[in-house]
């Protein structure tokens, strides 16, 4: 029948079951379940049928339709970015405040970004973990990546944690070697994967 169908529970087949009676009992993302419509067996999340259950829940199984594309992406980058400098900005105005009132200059070559190390590696600290705070949060992305209604996430189309979050992140410096391509790995690869999301094992997709 059309609307039967069949799950893989302790490695055994059980059914059927109608569409309406899986959601009923709570239907997860990477369960096994035999469609009646291709009748193979497929993870729940990437069958049409169940995509809207699965989106109320903020799982957006990466197929190829969603996959969000390189300039999306960085039209989200460059939105981030310009966050991402007015807050270093302004860290470097409340330290140089801070300097001036107390008389103690941390920071020996000044406040210029261009010359000092030091706020660069803060810089970067924060570049990082910005994305891997908002990526693991239940809005899925950076702010640039929301507003250009894009999310990160696993294989399963689930929320990321914030290990993997910050692990995909640190990895953007392999991303960046040789003239950032494994940036541009996103243009020609199916997947739409650059190479820090290959290593953490995770997928952009952008909201339908």
């Amino acid at each position: 029948m059309l609307n039967t169908y069949y799950l893989i529970e302790n490695g055994q087949q059980t059914g059927p079951f109608s569409h309406h009676e899986l959601m009923d009992r709570g239907l997860h993302a990477e369960e096994l379940v035999l469609s009646p419509i291709t009748n193979q067996w497929e993870s729940a999340a990437a069958m049409f049928e169940f995509a809207d259950y699965f989106e109320s829940q903020g799982i957006y199984y990466p197929t190829p339709a969603i996959l969000a594309n390189f300039w999306w992406r960085v039209l989200a980058y460059i939105i981030d970015y310009m966050i991402y400098y007015i807050l270093i900005f302004l860290f470097g105005v409340v330290l140089g405040l801070i300097s001036v009132y107390t008389g103690n200059h941390w920071f020996d070559s000044g406040f210029d970004y261009d010359t000092n190390l030091g706020l660069k590696l803060i810089s970067v600290l924060v570049f990082f973990f910005y994305h891997a705070t908002f990526e693991s949060s239940r809005l899925q992305g950076s702010i640039g990546k929301v507003v250009c209604r894009l999310k990160v996430v696993n294989a399963a189309g689930e929320r990321i944690s914030f290990g993997t979050a910050l692990a995909r992140n640190f990895a953007k410096i392999l991303s960046s070697l040789l003239c950032g391509l494994g940036f541009l790995m996103v243009l020609w690869n199916d997947k739409k994967q650059a190479w820090h999301d290959q290593l953490a094992k995770t997928f952009i997709i952008r909201k339908p």
